[in-house]
């Protein structure tokens, strides 16, 4: 979540510079040399309007700028349906881990009554593969005929209006999914169970390089055991406990402490106080 969180907030910031890049005007004629208004007139009525003159233009402000507003926006429905395609993912009946809301009287299939489809999640992955469609339309606007023809003026009717739109939609769809988001504490500490603790193979390993073993020595014992493990359907700690080499090092507390799971997240605060901007 606090990754998710950081990467909105890289998208709201880019969409932030491209409006800035794009809120410009130009009163200076058909070949931007104000052959006929002066310089001042521009000023005024940009001013009025909240934009910024643009320091030089031909017949048409360059469209460079409307396609990085059409990019910020892409990048911001991309990650959108990053998000929701790994909740799709953990949705599924093999994982569990998470599910979208799903109201009393819903239908989730209408061909299997015991389905929950992540419809919200999978409308947003189509909606983004749409606005980045448009993206591509606003980067084949930046080529014009001597500079200034109009043939960017057709295409921008249609997708200025539609990705505004359809990003603002797909940002309050991802707030309800998140506010209503059900989660699955214990099947996710299953799914963990299910490496039979070799998840726990790296602090074993540093564990045993601390207790004098070199890398390479420590490497074979616990890969030995590792493997053992997902061969016999053993658990894993239980075969490290029965192993001499490991037992020669490490006392039984100290194998506690590998396998406790609160060790791997003792400096998980400071992180994520730093991605929600609470530290540096």
């Amino acid at each position: 979540m606090a990754l998710w969180y950081e990467e909105l907030e890289r998208a709201q910031e880019r969409i932030r510079r491209a409006r800035q890049q794009v809120a410009v005007g130009k009163l200076s004629g058909a070949v931007g040399t104000y052959s006929n208004v002066p310089p001042e007139v521009e000023d005024h009525v940009c001013a009025r309007m909240g934009l910024t003159p643009v320091r030089v233009a031909s017949q048409v402000i360059q469209r460079d700028r409307h396609a990085e507003y059409m990019v910020s926006l892409a990048l911001a429905a991309s990650s959108i349906e990053k998000f929701a395609v790994e909740i799709r993912h953990l949705q599924r009946t093999e994982v569990g881990e998470v599910s979208e809301p799903f109201s009393r009287g819903q239908k989730g299939s209408s061909a299997m009554p015991h389905k929950k489809n992540p419809i919200l999640s999978e409308n947003l992955t189509g909606l983004a593969r749409l606005i980045r469609g448009y993206c591509l339309s606003a980067l084949e606007n930046i080529p014009l005929w001597h500079e200034r023809d109009i043939s960017h003026s057709s295409v921008e009717r249609v997708i200025f209006p539609d990705a505004t739109i359809a990003l603002d939609f797909m940002l309050h769809r991802f707030t309800g999914l998140m506010e209503g988001l059900v989660v699955n504490a214990g099947r996710m500490r299953t799914n963990m169970d299910l490496s039979g603790g070799t998840t726990f193979s790296q602090t074993l390993l540093l564990a045993l390089v601390d207790a004098g073993l070199t890398r390479e020595e420590a490497y074979t014992i616990v890969q030995r055991n590792a493997l053992g493990a997902q061969d016999s359907g053993r658990a894993f700690c239980d075969l490290v406990r029965e192993d001499p080499e490991v037992t020669a090092r490490l006392d039984e507390r100290a194998i506690d402490s590998v396998f406790d799971p609160a060790g791997l997240l003792g400096r998980v605060g400071p992180v994520i106080d730093r991605a929600l901007g609470g530290g540096e």
